[in-house]
């Protein structure tokens, strides 16, 4: 491979030297839930890197030939064992400096018959005193969970807030910029 800029582009990518086929790397799709259970959300506590023993919302890479919906009620069964009705997507959240994009869907856990799946250590229900903030694995999920209880609680600001939750889009970054 070598890196070059193609023509009629304007940035440098993985070009094979012997074909020209372009090797396209793009930001990588992370999808999940927020199961809701009453005045509870389903939680699922990390069994692999990174940040092994932290909590987070069930979540994980997009597979390729599935909708953003579907992946996030698999990645939900995966990781809790949880079967859930998508509803809305909540949230959108731009992470430039490692090539990600988070979008989290709610969505209705249609049962009570959940149990961590091999990549996590546990799963469990909280209500919003109960969450574990300080032992979030992901700044998203703590971003995400904060606009979701003030969203429930009706502090939505200027826009108001009535049985619909609005769509909430940002950006994290990691390095300065």
């Amino acid at each position: 491979m070598r890196i070059e800029v193609p023509a009629g582009d304007n940035r440098a990518r993985h070009v094979c030297p012997s074909c020209g086929a372009v090797h396209y790397q793009n930001p990588k799709m992370v999808v999940g839930c927020i199961p809701e259970w009453e005045d509870k959300i389903l939680l699922c506590r990390r069994a692999i890197e990174p940040k092994y023993g932290l909590w987070t919302l069930p979540a994980g890479f997009m597979e390729n030939g599935e909708t953003t919906a579907e992946g996030a009620a698999r990645e939900t069964l995966e990781e809790a064992g949880a079967r859930v009705q998508v509803l809305n997507l909540y949230s959108m959240i731009s992470l430039p400096d490692i090539n990600q994009v988070y979008l989290v869907f709610r969505a209705k856990l249609l049962h009570l018959d959940f149990a961590p799946g091999e990549e996590s250590l546990e799963a469990a229900l909280f209500a919003e005193s109960e969450i574990p903030w300080d032992e979030l694995a992901f700044r998203t999920i703590g971003h995400t969970l904060k606009r979701y209880y003030a969203d429930r609680r009706g502090d939505v600001g200027e826009h108001g807030c009535d049985e619909t939750y609005p769509l909430h889009v940002g950006e994290i970054f990691h390095k300065p910029r």
